[in-house]
């Protein structure tokens, strides 16, 4: 009968370190404390409140119970270890390798989640993508970049609302602002901040030259009820007819709304809503929540400069480089994760890229 001591005892240790990442002593108790406010026949009265409680609930109780449910499974074969060594059994070994296989797998995916150290990793984000240099390829670039974030947000069951679009000179889009919804999205979505770069032979070149093209993006967490006062006299306003959703009146009426903040050029936009008044609020609920995120970030790149580390801010630097040719390979230049499947990752096959990123910012940060 083969040994597996040391396996369980691996299993036994990372499922100890599990409950460390997961905070599950704290949310245990925090479980008990939704349950009631789940159970309060009030709740309803407030739709956004409930809608919030119940997500938090769903969220913990999902942990806990994946959390009870190794922890169970790895005594199990704990058990049958020890009884099949006992009898010298070794027709158990088959079930063993299954069951310590199995463990593993999870452990390894639930893992990714000691990588999210951010204060707001658990967020919804904010997706913006804005045309750099390269002219008319730069802007084709940008609604590349729309279609990967949007087949990523696919694949991850992440709910993906675009908020505002604004189309190219001839070709692809100048800018984009989306809504990316689903849990540790902007923690995910962090990788992404910074300058995509470009380079192929252009489609719109008659001379078939190879073009390097940029495009900016960057990523906010979407922030409750964000408390900050902002001077109405340093918003502009502007109105626009929204393209999406909600039938003939969206066509006929500038409901859409877009805030730009003049002192740090934040813009925020909304068209989801019937009315421009809703819109207003919800592009202003979208811009406090910028503002807060870049002032956090600016108190952050300060800190680290203090403490002789190289800020990685992020909001122009080069993060990834995407040739198509003359050969063909995606390189991120902070985890140094590379793919020449580039059509992969162009389909929204970012989750090797987004995961060496959180290790390179575990690491980075632990040498801080």
């Amino acid at each position: 009968m083969k040994d597996f001591s040391n396996d369980l005892t691996e299993l036994r240790r990372r499922v100890g370190e599990a409950a460390k990442y997961l905070n599950i002593e704290s949310s245990r108790g925090l479980l008990v404390e939704l349950e009631g406010e789940v159970a309060r026949p009030d709740l309803w009265n407030d739709q956004e409140n409930a809608k919030k409680i119940n997500s938090q609930y769903a969220a913990l109780k999902a942990d806990v119970d994946l959390f009870n449910s190794l922890v169970a499974i790895v005594e199990d074969l704990v058990v049958l270890h020890e009884l099949a060594r006992a009898e010298d059994d070794a027709s158990q070994e088959p079930e063993l390798e299954k069951g310590i296989f199995s463990c593993r797998a999870q452990l390894d995916a639930l893992e990714m989640r000691s990588m999210f150290t951010g204060e707001h990793d658990e967020c919804d984000a904010i997706l913006q993508i804005n045309a750099k240099d390269g002219g008319v390829d730069a802007q084709d670039w940008s609604e590349m970049l729309l279609r990967m974030y949007r087949r990523w947000a696919e694949r991850r069951g992440f709910a993906f609302e675009v908020g505002d679009v604004s189309i190219g000179t001839e070709a692809g889009i100048l800018s984009a602002d989306v809504t990316i919804r689903g849990r540790y999205a902007y923690g995910l979505l962090t990788s992404e901040r910074g300058t995509h770069r470009l380079v192929r032979i252009s489609p719109f070149d008659n001379q078939g030259r190879r073009q390097t093209s940029f495009a900016l993006v960057q990523i906010w967490p979407i922030l409750d009820q964000a408390e900050l006062e902002i001077n109405e006299s340093d918003i502009r306003m502007e109105v626009f007819r929204a393209s999406g959703a909600g039938g003939q009146h969206v066509n006929k009426t500038s409901s859409a709304v877009r805030l730009i903040h003049e002192p740090t050029g934040l813009v925020a936009s909304s068209q989801q809503e019937r009315s421009q008044l809703q819109n207003r609020e919800s592009a202003m609920k979208r811009l406090k929540a910028m503002i807060i995120a870049q002032d956090e970030e600016e108190k952050a790149a300060a800190l680290a400069q203090i403490a002789g580390k190289q800020a990685q801010v992020g909001w122009g630097s080069q993060i990834r480089s995407y040739v198509l040719q003359p050969y063909q390979m995606v390189k991120d230049l902070r985890s140094s994760v590379e793919s020449s499947n580039v059509t992969a990752v162009l389909d929204g096959d970012l989750d090797e890229f987004m995961e060496g990123y959180l290790r390179w910012r575990r690491s980075d940060n632990q040498q801080a």
